[in-house]
Parts: structure tokens; sequence; C-alpha cells
């Protein structure tokens, strides 16, 4: 059985991020709170979006065809209210936020999650 993760991502997704590693290098993920895009995830290049000790890292997404892992990082303050949630990132169509480098493609990344597993849970700690 393979280990409980916090983060997965859809096969769409998994392209989209490999198309973008090909145009821009390095990426990372950041999910804060908040309304309309606010809550969705925005893909960065690799340390343009600066974390802290306010930030979790949630994963380290190994993605075939991208050399390096995709961090995902979330708030502190989100991470306590979805800590117990599995989260899926997938692309749909349509414009997301200005700043997530997926915008000019026409797409954009969102969430689809679920509760975590008892056993999901224990395995994370």
């Amino acid at each position: 059985m393979a280990a409980a993760t916090r983060v997965d991502v859809t096969p769409a997704a998994a392209a989209m991020m490999r198309q973008l590693r090909g145009q821009h290098g390095p990426l990372m993920f950041h999910q804060s709170g908040g309304c309309c895009d606010g809550s969705s995830p925005m893909c960065y290049l690799e340390g343009e979006f600066r974390t802290g000790q306010s930030d979790v890292l949630l994963e380290s997404l190994k993605i075939d065809g991208v050399d390096e892992p995709i961090t995902f990082w979330m708030s502190a303050s989100q991470f306590e209210l979805w800590k117990h949630t599995h989260l899926t990132v997938d692309v749909v169509p349509g414009r997301g936020a200005g700043f997530s480098l997926e915008a000019p493609e026409g797409v954009r990344f969102l969430i689809r999650s679920r509760l975590l597993t008892e056993q999901e849970l224990a395995e994370l700690g």
C-alpha cells in the first residue's frame, strides 16, 4: 500500500506542471485562505513566493518528467482548518488568478478535497 500523502495531482494537472516547468523552470505552489482566487492554489517559480514560519510544507510533489520536486505550501492558519483534508490539484479551462503561472494558458489550477481517513491521519501524524 502506498504511503499516505496530503496532496496528489490529477494527470491533467501533472501535464500542465510539466509544461510550465519546461517554460519557466522549477515550480512551487502556495495555497492560502481567502475568497475567490485567493483560495485557489497559486503556482509560482520556486522561491518567487517567500515562505516562512507562517507556512506549512504539505508535500514535495514528484511529477514524472520533472527533475525536482514541486513544493506545495499552505498558510499555517489555513492548515489548522484543513489539517484533516486530502487535497488533489486539478486543472480546468478558465481564467484563474493573474499571478499564477498557468493563467496565460487559459486554464486554472483548483483543489478537490476529501477528508483524510483515520489510517491516513495516523500515518501522517
